[in-house]
């Protein structure tokens, strides 16, 4: 009969990284207020947060780079990052804003200085030119543009071949074509079963790559789930046109489901909210052609991730 794992055992067996109830302050403020998050393994684990949430702090605690937590508890591939880190080192991935490199070094010079401190590296000029890098081989660090220091700190967190990556805003600043460079690499990680924990403001970054989202705002975790759970715990939708300005809404409201609101955003855009099926475009379209009204840009819309977003973090700015 095969051992029964203990149940700590089996939650880091089933979990890259597990922070339960953290807590860290500065100066008498806590920039972390009793988060708990999972990150599952080999799964693409995506934190969203506005400024100040949190999250980096979380997040470079679970790297080793912020120190201990003051309470709660946080294990990374089972380990302690403070306590295990020189185990934790070889074994995963950081990709931070700001990664130290020396101004006046050369993209292939880093990366092969950073390949020679693992075991068993990523060859390095594959690396370099899938991402747009092996052009910049002679440029110093300096003088390379936002997008491509961007594209050199991704690849000095893959060059290790890492278990595990924390990615930090991993492809702000990239233009579309990059982007979309850089959100494959990230997916074949996961087919390769490395574990990415990634932290974005990029909406359509986490649509596209999460398998789990946590939202964070005030320290604490305030939703997590798959994209699909999150946006389905409110299924209202609404449609979209153009037409002239000034319709009479009143007359229109009348003519759709109980509960319909219709409303004139700007001057000849209009959004229409509640039941919108096919029973509900037929009505809309009847109404205007008896009218002789045009109507133009006709769209639907379900709640997205972005008003999932807004709606449990706040709409107004925090600068």
């Amino acid at each position: 009969m095969p051992p029964v794992l203990s149940a700590d055992t089996a939650a880091s067996i089933e979990f890259a990284v597990s922070i339960d109830t953290l807590v860290k302050s500065y100066q008498g403020r806590s920039v972390v207020d009793g988060l708990s998050l999972t990150a599952r393994r080999g799964e693409i684990t995506t934190v969203l947060g506005p400024n100040g949430a949190g999250k980096t702090t979380s997040m470079e605690i679970c790297e080793g780079y912020r120190g201990g937590p003051d309470s709660g508890e946080v294990r990374v591939l089972g380990l302690d990052p403070m306590r295990d880190g020189v185990r934790l080192k070889p074994r995963v991935g950081v990709m931070l804003q700001s990664d130290g490199v020396y101004p006046s070094a050369r993209p292939l010079e880093v990366l092969r200085h950073r390949a020679s401190l693992h075991a068993h590296p990523l060859a390095v000029d594959p690396l370099a030119e899938r991402l747009g890098l092996s052009r910049h081989a002679r440029t110093p660090y300096r003088r390379l543009s936002g997008g491509e220091q961007q594209r050199l700190k991704l690849a000095l967190a893959l060059i290790g071949r890492p278990e595990l990556v924390f990615l930090d805003e991993p492809t702000a600043g990239l233009d579309p074509q990059a982007r979309l460079a850089g959100w494959g690499l990230i997916r074949e990680l996961k087919d390769d079963g490395v574990t990415v924990v990634l932290t974005t403001h990029l909406m359509e970054e986490a649509e596209s790559l999460a398998d789990h989202v946590v939202i964070i705002d005030g320290g604490r975790a305030v939703a997590a789930g798959t994209v699909a759970d999150l946006t389905a715990a409110d299924q209202s939708s609404s449609l979209t046109f153009r037409a002239m300005g000034g319709l009479d809404l009143t007359a229109l409201t009348q003519e759709l489901a109980p509960g319909s609101v219709v409303v004139e955003e700007v001057a000849g855009r209009y959004r229409v909210t509640g039941e919108i099926d096919p029973a509900t475009l037929a009505s809309i379209t009847a109404w205007s052609a008896a009218r002789g009204v045009m109507l133009t840009d006709l769209a639907t819309s379900h709640h997205s991730l972005e008003d999932v977003f807004l709606d449990l973090t706040g709409r107004e700015f925090r600068p």
